[in-house]
């Protein structure tokens, strides 16, 4: 019986080679004669994605993107040649796409021309301090118990911000504090919130009549964390500089930290303070500058530097409760375009 076995399964191993045999020979015979149509074949393509092996999956990948970067400064090149073989009949250079220049329409963008933005803004609250009837005085405070990282922090921006005083909470209210900060002639108040010993949040209201606006705060770098940084700031007001605050929204942004520094800066000091509003981040900046040419200027950043979110515009002053609000972002329903801003 064994034997019987045996020899059955020799004739079926047999009869497989036979048909693998022939199907083999057929597959050339079908390339050979595809081959001997004209027809080129090609290997299949290999999608890295499906390569198990991490190290092959991780080299080949490498590999993939250092063949589509030559790929692109061929094409540069080749374009540059052909430009400057035209010469002034070359076309002008096509404008890479950005999100910003893609931003969707926004009807609340304004316009400088426009009589009924230029009336709002000459009577709302901010308007006494750009007809120069207020001089700017600020007051800075913490949240309660303060860390040492934030009460460096709040030192720091007092340097930089001309007419400033800082003030711990000591337990007290804001509400309680508004008022005392109203009757001694106090413009604003800056209220640095912390968390987990970094500071995370920034209250910002113009007083006596308001606006309040509450900012996300992150990134935040002190001085000593800055490289190549300058000496401290000396003692003369800064220019400031406000950019790309386009929408209404924006404009009233842009104004309150326009009212915390005064009207008439001091060039000698070359300082300038800088808020510069892309995709609705604001990132503050402290340089000091030097004109090495007519056409070359040095920088050379003092610190800190930080960066803001909006998360809500308060008509008045603050007033977590029965407070009225003009704008508060809801993550879930504004955020539905990358393309989409609102400063």
């Amino acid at each position: 019986m064994a034997g019987s076995e045996e020899q059955l399964r020799g004739e079926e191993g047999k009869k497989r080679q036979k048909m693998a045999g022939v199907s083999d020979t057929g597959a050339r015979n079908e390339v050979a004669e595809r081959q001997g149509q004209g027809e080129v074949l090609f290997p299949p393509t290999l999608n890295i994605s499906e390569i198990k092996n991490k190290q092959r999956r991780h080299f080949m990948f490498l590999r993939f993107k250092q063949e589509r970067r030559k790929e692109k400064l061929a094409i540069k090149k080749k374009r540059k040649k052909e430009r400057e073989a035209l010469g002034d009949k070359a076309p002008p250079k096509p404008v890479p796409k950005t999100i910003e220049n893609q931003r969707i329409y926004d009807e609340t963008i304004v316009d400088p021309t426009d009589e009924e933005v230029a009336f709002d803004e000459a009577t709302d609250e901010f308007a006494p301090y750009f007809n120069r009837q207020t001089v700017p005085k600020i007051l800075i405070t913490t949240s309660d118990r303060p860390r040492g990282r934030c009460v460096r922090f709040c030192g720091q921006l007092s340097s930089i911000i001309p007419n400033s005083h800082v003030y711990y909470r000591r337990g007290l209210a804001l509400k309680n504090i508004i008022p005392q900060c109203i009757s001694r002639g106090f413009t604003d108040l800056i209220v640095i919130n912390e968390d987990r010993k970094m500071p995370n949040g920034l209250v910002l209201s113009h007083l006596p009549e308001g606006p309040t606006a509450h900012f996300k705060m992150s990134n935040v770098r002190l001085r000593k964390e800055i490289k190549r940084k300058g000496k401290a700031p000396t003692e003369h007001q800064p220019e400031v500089i406000l950019n790309n605050f386009t929408t209404r929204l924006g404009h009233s942004v842009g104004r309150m930290f326009a009212s915390l520094f005064p009207h008439d800066p001091q060039f000698t000091g070359r300082q300038v303070a800088t808020f510069h509003n892309q995709r609705d981040y604001i990132f503050f900046r402290f340089h000091r500058y030097i004109f090495k040419s007519e056409k070359k200027v040095g920088i050379q950043e003092l610190g800190p530097r930080f960066t803001l979110k909006l998360r809500s515009l308060q008509k008045g002053t603050f007033d977590s409760k029965f407070g009225e609000y003009e704008w508060v972002h809801k993550r879930h329903e504004m955020d539905t375009s990358r393309r989409k801003f609102h400063l």
